[in-house]
C-alpha cells in the first residue's frame, strides 16, 4: 500500500500530547483522519457524522424535555410528563399485542434473597453486575433480570401438557451495576424495563413459536419504519445439555427462519452455553446498527430449578409421565430506554402522531380568542389527545413557527372567523395549510391516524 491510493482524506479533530508519554517532554499534536476511495464517500462519511449529531438522543431528548439524568442517581433517566407519553404508549403498544398474541402479563418483585440467584447460576457469573445488599444477615439482591422470578411461578403447583405453551411477559424494573464509564444516556442504563416475555413449552413447540415471534418482531418494527438482519447462534464450544437435543432445536430455529421468509445469517459456535439463539440488529434512518430484539432457547434453568410438567393425556394424570420444558426468553423492543433512544434519532425527533408527546398545539390569533382555543382544546382532550394552548403574546407568525419546531404534528389558529363557524384553521408541522375544518372533521382525521397505525 501506498499514498496514492488515498484519493479523499479528511481531519476530524486533533489534541495535544507528550512525546512517549511523558509531561517532561515536547508537546506535539495529535491528529486523528479518515480516508475513503473517491470523495463521494467521504461525503457521505462527514454527512452521516453531522446528521447523528442533530439526531443524538442525549441532545433531542432533553431540547423537548422528554428526560434527563443527575448525578445525584447516575445511570437512571428522570422521565418527564411529555417522556413519559412516549414511554407509556411504547409499553401499551406491547401490550395490546400481547393480549391478541396469548401473552400473560404478570408483576414479580424487584428484590430476591441471593440463595435464588445461586439457583439460577447468576450468583457465580453475574454477581459483580448486581445490586447486593445486606438484610437482617442476609444477602439480598435487586434483579437484573426476570427469568428466575418466572421459573418460581411455573413451579407454584404441578403443570399439564396441556397449559403449554405457557406465555408470561414481565415489565418489572430491573438494575444493573454497570460501570460509571461504561453509562451512556439511554443505551446504557441502571435502571430500566423491558418487554420481557418467557415462553415455556414442549420441545415440539417450538418452532411454532419462534415462528410467531418473528411475525411480532416484523409488525413492531415495521410500524417504525426499522429494518432488521437475523442471525442464527448455534452450539459453542462449551455447552450444556445432549447434543441430540442442540441439534433437534438448531433444527427447529432454521425452519422457523426459512418459513419467516426473511434473509437470516448462520453464526455458528457462537449461541448462548444454555441454548441457542436468534440475534436481530436493527439498522436506524443513517444504517447504524442496534440490538433490541432477541430470542433465545434456555435448556438450563428448567434443569436448575427443577421445572416439569405432567405429559401424559390419561385420564387419571397425577403421578403419570413427567418431562421437563424448555424455556424461550423474548424481548423486542429491548429496554424500553435503548428503544426509545433508537426511536428518536431515527426519526430525529419528529414522532408520529399517534406516539407523540405534542400532538396539537392551539394557536389563538389574540387573547380575545383564548377562550375559544380553551374550548377546543378540552373537546379535543376529551377523546384522548395532548393538547397545548399558545397563550403567550407573541406574533400569530412566530407562535406558528415555534410549535412547529417544537415538534407539535398539529398547529390549529383559531381567531374571530373560527370562533364565529366553530372550526379551527389546520396546518401541519412541516408547514402544510390544510385550511379550515369543524371540529368533528379534525376528530375524524385523528382518529384516522391513529386507527391507520395501530
Amino acid at each position: 500500500p501506498d499514498t496514492s491510493k488515498v484519493k479523499a482524506f479528511a481531519v476530524m479533530k486533533n489534541s495535544a500530547a507528550y512525546w512517549q508519554g511523558q509531561a517532561s517532554n515536547h508537546t506535539l499534536q495529535r491528529v486523528y483522519g479518515v480516508t475513503f476511495p473517491d470523495a463521494k464517500e467521504l461525503k457521505q462519511h462527514l454527512f452521516r457524522i453531522e446528521e447523528a449529531k442533530k439526531r443524538d438522543h442525549r441532545n433531542v431528548g432533553p431540547a423537548q424535555e422528554l428526560f434527563f439524568f443527575h448525578e445525584l442517581s447516575p445511570g437512571s433517566a428522570f422521565w418527564l410528563p411529555h417522556g413519559t407519553r412516549v414511554y407509556n404508549k411504547l409499553v401499551d403498544f406491547i401490550k395490546k399485542e400481547y393480549f391478541k398474541r396469548n401473552y400473560q402479563e404478570v408483576i414479580t418483585p424487584n428484590v430476591y434473597n441471593l440463595k435464588l440467584w445461586e439457583i439460577s447460576g447468576h450468583a457465580a457469573h453475574y454477581k459483580e453486575n448486581m445490586f447486593i445488599f445486606n438484610v437482617e444477615g442476609q444477602e439480598f439482591g435487586m434483579k437484573p433480570m426476570n427469568c428466575p422470578g418466572h421459573c418460581l411461578m411455573f413451579n407454584l403447583r404441578q403443570r399439564s401438557f396441556r397449559e403449554l405453551p405457557w406465555r408470561v411477559a414481565d415489565f418489572g424494573v430491573l438494575h444493573r451495576n454497570e460501570l460509571s464509564g461504561a453509562l451512556s444516556g439511554l443505551t446504557r442504563v441502571r435502571r430500566f424495563q423491558q418487554d420481557d416475555a418467557h415462553i415455556f413449552c414442549r420441545p415440539d413447540d417450538v418452532q411454532k413459536e419462534i415462528e410467531d415471534m418473528l411475525q411480532f418482531i416484523d409488525f413492531v418494527y415495521g410500524k417504525f419504519g426499522l429494518t432488521y438482519e437475523m442471525f442464527l447462534s448455534t452450539r459453542p464450544q462449551k455447552y450444556i445439555g445432549d447434543v441430540a437435543v442442540w441439534d433437534e432445536a438448531e433444527r427447529q430455529l432454521s425452519a422457523a427462519l426459512d418459513n419467516n421468509g426473511k434473509k437470516w445469517t448462520l453464526n455458528p459456535e457462537d449461541g448462548a452455553f444454555y441454548g441457542p439463539k436468534i440475534d436481530i440488529n436493527v439498522l436506524d434512518a443513517l444504517g447504524r446498527k442496534h440490538q433490541c430484539a432477541t430470542i433465545q432457547l434456555d435448556f438450563q434453568l428448567p434443569i436448575r430449578f427443577g421445572l416439569k410438567y405432567n405429559a401424559s393425556a390419561g385420564a387419571d394424570e397425577a403421578g403419570e409421565k413427567e418431562e421437563r420444558p424448555i424455556i424461550i426468553h423474548r424481548a423486542i423492543l429491548g429496554s424500553v430506554e435503548r428503544f426509545t433512544a433508537i426511536l428518536i434519532e431515527h426519526l430525529a425527533g419528529k414522532w408520529p402522531f399517534w406516539i407523540s408527546p405534542r400532538q396539537v398545539a392551539i394557536v389563538p390569533v389574540s387573547q380575545d380568542h383564548v377562550p375559544y382555543a380553551l374550548e377546543v382544546k378540552e373537546v379535543l382532550m376529551q377523546d384522548g389527545y395532548y393538547v397545548d394552548v399558545d397563550t403567550s403574546s407573541k406574533t400569530l407568525n412566530r407562535k406558528i413557527r415555534e410549535n412547529q419546531l417544537a415538534q407539535y404534528n398539529y398547529i390549529l389558529v383559531v381567531g374571530k372567523d373560527e370562533i364565529d363557524n366553530k372550526t379551527v384553521n389546520v396546518r401541519t408541522r412541516d408547514n402544510q395549510v390544510h385550511g379550515s375544518k369543524t371540529i368533528p372533521q379534525i376528530l375524524e382525521e385523528f382518529q384516522s391516524n391513529m386507527v391507520n397505525f395501530l
